[in-house]
């Protein structure tokens, strides 16, 4: 009898557990999912104008217990071993657990940087955006050969600023190592750096549009390019496998249908001969 109750109650558990999977695994699952998060959004920029609206601090209340049986359904639909597998799904599980601890903390920052934090599960919830930052995270070991050059670079040119330009410019711009690599930063991104960094010095100093040139053609267009190649090689790497995995797929059910061809001919031979 013990037995049998036991039986029943994981046919029950499994009757459950696929249930909830066909759930989660449903087309409007996942978008639903994204048009809360993305009214958890909406709410956020309201409170900015309405602090401390009670309206809104329910529907952010009601929000939390959504995501959190959300938490709840899919670690029982795909299992914990399942969920936890997937680096997306503990990212997830972070913030959501997170909201809860943080939600009645004196904290108030703490509790709206978490509060923000949710709004990042939009990544996870798109493939789209999904692939993207997948992308970014293993082409983190290429980038970081080109952040060192970028540092080299960069330290070469603000001791050459240090060593030329210290006295044409208030000390701010390359009064020190430290000041010239702002200044530097400044000019590779093209805020105000003619107006306020080189024209002056080039007044004064009349070869430094050499400097000034010379370091924008490395720093900002070679880089910038190289960043920009990498990730685009890392990016379009996933459907590349995909596509092999795909054409490798095609040739083994080739492979197999000529084979059941050869066999289909082998048994009409022998029956012909019969």
């Amino acid at each position: 009898m013990e037995l049998k109750t036991n039986k029943e109650v994981n046919q029950n558990k499994n009757s459950l557990q696929t249930t909830l999977r066909q759930l989660v695994e449903h087309r409007l699952f996942q978008p639903i999912v994204i048009g809360i998060i993305l009214l958890n959004g909406l709410i956020i920029v309201a409170e900015t104008y309405l602090a401390g609206n009670n309206v809104l601090l329910t529907l952010d209340k009601i929000i939390v217990w959504i995501f959190v049986l959300e938490l709840i359904v899919k670690i029982i639909a795909l299992g914990v071993r399942g969920y936890f597998s997937d680096r997306w799904n503990i990212f997830d599980f972070s913030i959501v657990i997170g909201s809860i601890l943080f939600y009645s903390t004196p904290f108030v920052s703490v509790l709206r940087l978490i509060r923000v934090l949710r709004l990042i599960r939009m990544i996870p919830a798109i493939p789209a955006l999904r692939k993207i930052i997948d992308s970014l995270m293993k082409s983190v070991p290429a980038l970081t050969g080109i952040l060192g050059l970028s540092i080299l670079i960069f330290s070469i040119y603000a001791i050459i600023g240090t060593t030329f330009f210290r006295d044409v410019l208030p000390y701010e711009f390359f009064g020190s190592f430290h000041t010239a690599l702002f200044t530097l930063m400044q000019v590779v991104t093209f805020e105000s750096w003619a107006s306020q960094v080189a024209r002056p010095i080039i007044h004064e100093v009349p070869w430094a549009w050499l400097y000034f040139v010379t370091f924008i053609i490395i720093g900002a267009l070679v880089i910038l390019n190289l960043v920009v190649a990498v990730i685009l090689s890392y990016l379009g790497q996933d459907d590349e496998v995909k596509r092999e995995e795909q054409m490798d797929r095609l040739y083994k059910e080739n492979q197999e249908l000529k084979q059941d061809i050869q066999e289909i001919k082998q048994l009409l031979l022998e029956n012909k001969n019969k």
